[in-house]
């Protein structure tokens, strides 16, 4: 094994060593802990998926479990759980992840049980065929939730047909046609040094980490970066009815830069319209009004796009008073913004980034998709630093610019007919102009 470099945080307790083919590994000591955490992740997710590849990665996901060279689907999960272990994944827009959780004496035998399962997975075609059917039932059990339905039409409408609009899971059609040779096809151009991080937190050794990372992944190609042009920001109205549904679901919201842009002001002004109880969202939805069990605001960043989300859910004939609130909100934050409001969500949002550091995987995840997004893993203190200069002004400016790009809106569940033109009467009547 040849290390290409490495070094540790003078300010935190991580540990980052590069191997010659590329692969990052990040080792976080928490000594006050028993257990350990193990996770690979991958720079490659949904975003990076042709239409016809659409879904293509969360299959793999599924279907690294089910098979190597050296164990089968049975013998996988048997390994890990003989030693307590908890074995899970998940895939999103720009990642994906397969992560492993138990005694930290048994850290080593994760590392390597993890870089089986990436450099070794077989995909056996009957595992492939069986497994189809519980992806065709996830698909269903997603389909048939409005608030799921909801979020894609909204992604859609946020960035049209470029891939960060395409759902994780994919479209039925591709989950029924995929096959062997697709999966293989797929984790040999996606899965390579440059794209992989492994990271380890728990009481354990920096060194032996980094050993047992380059036996278990110094094999993986180097390969290049990948690269996912941003895409567009679009707007505009989509609604789709849900029969059986006994609510009208919204969600409404804007594009919002990708990760590296550290577009801060932005996330600050979600936590300031709808985050938490106390917040104007909530204090007008729900308290004054009654209009809504759960409403909230929130910025979802990735590496390869933003947006920020209003989401609620409330009774078919109480809709355009709910939709009216939201954009009365929109249009005030614009103008002015509380003081006190500003100082909750500042508040609010670090200690989120602290609880963050209290969760082994989280903090192992965000220290990840950094190495992707800027090449090192930003200290604690300059995240809170950059929460704290976000002042009433750059808020204001933040909804300005949301505003003037004109929002994205999907509209789910009971949904009568003409929906989309009472949307944009409901938000011109507050000034704000929908596509």
């Amino acid at each position: 094994m040849t290390i290409a470099t490495t070094g540790a945080d003078a300010e935190t307790d991580h540990h980052l060593a590069t191997l010659a083919n590329g692969v990052r590994v990040l080792t976080l000591r928490q000594p006050h802990l028993a257990t350990a955490t193990a996770c690979v992740f991958v720079a490659s997710g949904s975003a990076h998926e042709r239409p016809a590849e659409s879904g293509i990665g969360h299959v793999v996901e599924h279907m690294v479990f089910k098979g190597t060279a050296r164990r089968d689907a049975q013998r996988i999960n048997l390994d890990a759980e003989r030693l307590g272990a908890e074995v899970n994944a998940h895939t999103d827009k720009d990642h994906t992840a397969l992560h492993m959780r138990g005694l930290a004496a048994h850290a080593a035998d994760f590392v390597q049980q993890l870089g089986e399962l990436v450099l070794e997975s077989t995909f056996p075609a009957d595992e492939l065929e069986r497994e189809r059917q519980v992806l065709l039932q996830e698909h269903a059990e997603d389909s048939d939730d409005p608030v799921a339905t909801g979020f894609k039409l909204f992604d859609r409408s946020c960035f049209g047909t470029h891939p960060a609009a395409q759902p994780v899971i994919g479209p039925r059609h591709n989950v029924e046609r995929f096959r062997r040779d697709d999966l293989l096809g797929w984790v040999k151009r996606q899965y390579s040094g440059a794209n992989v991080v492994v990271g380890i937190a728990g009481p354990v050794d920096p060194d032996a980490m980094l050993h047992a990372a380059g036996q278990a992944f110094g094999d993986l190609p180097a390969g290049a970066p990948h690269r996912v042009a941003p895409p567009t920001y679009g707007g505009g109205i989509a609604t789709q009815r849900s029969d059986g549904s006994s609510q009208t679901h919204l969600v409404l919201g804007f594009g919002l830069p990708a990760l590296a842009d550290e577009d801060v002001a932005a996330t600050v002004a979600a936590a300031v319209l709808g985050d938490g109880m106390s917040s104007p969202l909530l204090q007008a939805l729900r308290e004054r009004e009654g209009l809504a069990y759960h409403a909230a605001a929130s910025a979802d960043v990735l590496a390869v796009c933003g947006q920020f989300v209003v989401e609620a859910s409330t009774a078919p004939g109480q809709f355009e008073r709910a939709l009216a609130a939201v954009a009365r909100l929109l249009a005030q934050h614009a103008e002015a913004v509380d003081a006190v409001d500003l100082e909750r969500a500042r508040n609010q949002l670090a200690v989120r980034l602290l609880r963050a550091r209290e969760r082994p995987l989280r903090r192992l995840e965000d220290a990840a998709l950094d190495l992707f997004t800027f090449g090192r893993v930003r200290p604690l203190a300059e995240r809170l630093a950059a929460l704290q200069a976000v002042d009433a002004a750059a808020v204001r400016e933040a909804f300005v610019r949301l505003l003037a790009a004109g929002p994205s809106v999907a509209v789910t569940g009971d949904v009568p007919r003409g929906t989309r033109d009472r949307v944009r009467r409901v938000l011109g009547a507050a000034g704000i102009t929908a596509a």
